[in-house]
């Protein structure tokens, strides 16, 4: 027995990467990989809210995004990790836009160490962005796109969700632990909100330079040489080398795709 067709939209008169009139919520978008995808969104026609704990880099970015495309583009304080502080935010967005079509949750924070070397405050926080950050934003976004019928959800987990680091300076548990944890709330998501034309999909970055990473891994210039060494393209990944992918996962193109998890890392974790 076939479903009935959730979204009578017919998907070959279309450009598939068109996001004119859609409404984009970008978490962690003040800086790094968020901002360059609330860059994109822009490029490709959607209006966009910017989501972040710095509301005056937001702001800038917001004036950039309207002078640049002309699409609207607001600034909205915002601690993914605090339920009042997400609510009021998506409050804000649909008093401003009046739907939501696409999440990219992009808020994540990187703390080095092993299990024996972490804090429980450190695990905590990397626990509570990275993963409750998801699941708080959805939370409170999902009702909205379920009453609509369509939706797109792009979670951004890291290719250290199926990988790990064996030098002692690299370890990351809690980060590695957060990651595999964005890619199996992602799978729930898809499984529960497929019915819902909402689809959900996850992007695991390798190593690109973002604020996360420029005083950490590419200050360590014998990781940057190994990691050259042993990428199949012999580099770290360039800005912008992530837009692709996302605004694919966020259009028509990918409109029977959920629940996939798309490595962009050059290769680096198959060797």
């Amino acid at each position: 027995m076939f479903c009935k067709q959730q979204n009578n939209t017919n998907i070959h008169t279309m450009n598939l990467f068109d996001l004119t009139g859609k409404v984009a919520v970008i978490t962690g978008a003040s800086s790094g990989l968020g901002a360059a995808a609330a860059k994109a969104y822009a490029e490709y026609g959607a209006d966009v809210a910017l989501l972040a704990r710095r509301k005056d880099k937001l702001e800038a970015l917001a004036s950039e995004i309207e002078k640049t495309w002309g699409h609207k583009a607001i600034a909205v304080a915002c601690d993914v990790s605090v339920e009042e502080s997400v609510k009021t935010a998506v409050n804000e967005v649909i008093t401003q836009f009046g739907k939501i079509d696409i999440i990219l949750n992009d808020a994540g924070v990187a703390v080095t160490g092993t299990v024996e070397q972490l804090t429980e405050d450190e695990w905590d926080k990397e626990m509570n962005t990275n993963v409750k950050g998801i699941f708080l934003i959805c939370k409170h976004i999902i009702p909205y796109m379920r009453k609509q019928k369509y939706g797109k959800i792009v979670n951004i987990s890291s290719v250290n969700a199926i990988i790990a680091d064996k030098l002692p300076e690299l370890a990351r548990h809690a980060y590695n632990t957060s990651k595999a944890a964005v890619r199996g709330l992602t799978m729930a998501m898809a499984a529960s909100y497929g019915i819902d034309n909402i689809t959900v999909n996850s992007i695991g970055p390798g190593l690109f330079e973002s604020e996360m990473t420029e005083n950490t891994l590419f200050k360590n210039q014998a990781f940057l040489n190994m990691y050259d060494e042993l990428t199949p393209f012999g580099r770290p990944g360039m800005k912008g080398e992530l837009n692709g992918t996302i605004i694919y996962l966020s259009s028509a193109a990918s409109s029977y795709v959920t629940s996939q998890h798309i490595i962009v890392d050059g290769g680096s974790s198959i060797v």
